[in-house]
């Protein structure tokens, strides 16, 4: 039994990208990029199963790292954290706001596979996944705010959650625009001017 050609991964990741992005992952077909690639399908099944796999393989980066962002965040213990803290947890400034738009144009072209062309592969939910994870998240430090007095307002998970899809938006939704990053710069301006979760749950500057 031959051993798999791993000399030809980099080609048919390249021509898997390229074809994706064109198509997506429902409308690409293997033949097209095994053809791109200069491969035969054949070379392509003795190394990947099929065409999802390839699609995840483009991926796997992406939400690796976004997924440690996530578990970070998630897996804090909020009694730890200083009035100021959780103050800030909600403060999208515009340092913020380019750091994670920054980390997603690193990744641009696998978090564009993400929201954009996923649809028929076992990440087609990725963005009501996401999302998902974010409102959990914005939650908990919402009612650790509620439970100190900090946060004056009476929030529902549910209306949480529709402030999480949007505020959400605001950073994928470039992505599918294809903004340059200059554009990213100054976006990461307007969102700091837009989004204000200290007013909406009744949040009080700290000091004041």
């Amino acid at each position: 039994m031959s051993l798999p050609d791993r000399s030809i991964d980099p080609r048919l990741l390249k021509a898997a990208k390229e074809v994706f992005l064109e198509k997506g992952f429902e409308m690409a077909q293997l033949s097209e990029i095994c053809k791109k690639a200069g491969v035969t399908t054949g070379a392509l099944y003795k190394r990947f199963s099929g065409k999802e796999e390839l699609f995840c393989e483009l991926v796997e980066d992406t939400i690796e790292g976004m997924r440690n962002y996530v578990s970070r965040i998630a897996e804090s213990d909020l009694s730890t954290f200083t009035d100021q803290d959780i103050f800030d947890g909600f403060h999208m400034n515009v340092d913020v706001n380019t750091r994670w738009l920054k980390y997603l144009y690193d990744h641009k072209e696998g978090f564009t596979l993400l929201i954009k062309c996923a649809s028929g592969t076992r990440y087609s939910s990725f963005h009501n996944n996401w999302t998902e994870k974010m409102n959990a998240i914005h939650y908990q430090f919402y009612l650790e705010a509620k439970g100190r007095g900090l946060a004056k307002k009476e929030i529902s998970e549910k209306q949480m959650n529709v402030f999480s899809t949007a505020v959400w938006a605001l950073f994928y939704k470039p992505f599918i625009l294809d903004f340059t990053w200059e554009d990213m710069e100054k976006h990461a301006v307007l969102i700091a001017d837009f989004i204000n979760w200290h007013k909406a749950l009744g949040i009080e500057k700290q000091g004041e």
